[in-house]
């Protein structure tokens, strides 16, 4: 079989085909109802192994561009498949190796937990005069925790907000509770848990 796409960073099993990278993004936009970032889908087919870096970008455009899937949330940086994409998500039983199949699915359970997360933890994005609000919700169940906002210059840093929240709302509510009530301790404790540049994962080439 002839490959046509990089295989820098891609694992054994891993997909080396153009096709086959197209038809897992729309696979993992089909099972997830309410939309998932362009980032947050590079971050798994790379962190995986399942894809190049590269490679899922142009995929991912691709796609973009023959409306097989589409914004919705254009502030979010959202993105749902269409009725053309679903079409190619069912092929993935047929075009995908067990193996791939099997990592593609622990991928996309990871996004909906990850997606589930987000619809209890809300953060809102809104342009203001000077650049932009980003509102954020702490969800307790059946109670908001705690919200708050904060201005950003531009929608890159709003985005970026909304990304790093989204990892890990409690730690956000721990660190702040831990500065309003005055506990240094837990404070020192949160923040020594957070990665140096050193240590944050580069897209490889």
């Amino acid at each position: 079989m002839s490959f046509d796409a990089l295989t820098a960073g891609v694992e054994p099993g891993g997909l080396r085909d153009k096709r086959e990278i197209k038809l897992l993004i729309c696979y993992m936009l089909n099972s997830v109802s309410g939309g998932l970032a362009k980032d947050d889908i590079i971050s798994v087919l790379q962190n995986n192994g399942l894809a190049n870096y590269f490679e899922s970008n142009d995929a991912f455009a691709d796609l973009l561009e023959n409306d097989n899937i589409h914004c919705i949330d254009e502030a979010a940086d959202l993105y749902q498949v269409t009725d053309s994409g679903r079409l190619i998500a069912d092929q993935l039983d047929i075009v995908l190796p067990i193996a791939v199949r099997e990592r593609a699915l622990a991928a996309t359970l990871n996004l909906l937990a990850q997606d589930k997360t987000e619809r209890e933890n809300r953060v809102r994005i809104t342009k203001n005069e000077k650049g932009y609000t980003v509102e954020c919700n702490v969800s307790g169940g059946d109670m908001n925790l705690m919200a708050f906002s904060l201005y950003v210059p531009d929608l890159l840093q709003a985005r970026l907000v909304k990304r790093i929240f989204h990892k890990d709302p409690a730690r956000v509510y721990r660190c702040m509770l831990a500065l309003v009530t005055d506990n240094r301790d837990l404070a020192a404790d949160l923040l020594s848990e957070i990665p140096t540049a050193k240590t944050r994962k580069s897209p490889q080439r």
